[in-house]
């Protein structure tokens, strides 16, 4: 499913129109943006739980000369399922 899937199905269950939806979708796709670029986790009760990591430095491999390269520390978005989601996938 896609965005464009995603705002259908959303204006369907919701009975409203598809603009009212996309804004809708959009909305909460920019608040949860940025409370996870200023650090702050964002939990959906239920669904789940996203937040930021820290995934140090290390170095790694050039897989087609095999030389070593250092891979820098960066910030990176961690998905934990919540039990609602996670038991409707048995």
């Amino acid at each position: 499913m896609n965005k464009g899937d995603l705002v259908n199905k959303v204006a369907a269950e919701g009975g409203i129109s598809k603009t009212d939806a996309e804004r809708a979708v959009n909305g909460v796709l920019g608040v949860i943006t940025g409370a996870l670029a200023t650090g702050d986790k964002v939990a959906l009760l239920g669904f789940g739980t996203f937040a930021v990591s820290e995934r140090a430095a290390r170095e790694g491999r050039n897989p087609r000369t095999g030389k070593a390269i250092k891979i820098p520390a960066r910030k990176v978005v961690k998905f934990k399922a919540g039990s609602k989601l996670t038991g409707s996938m048995k």
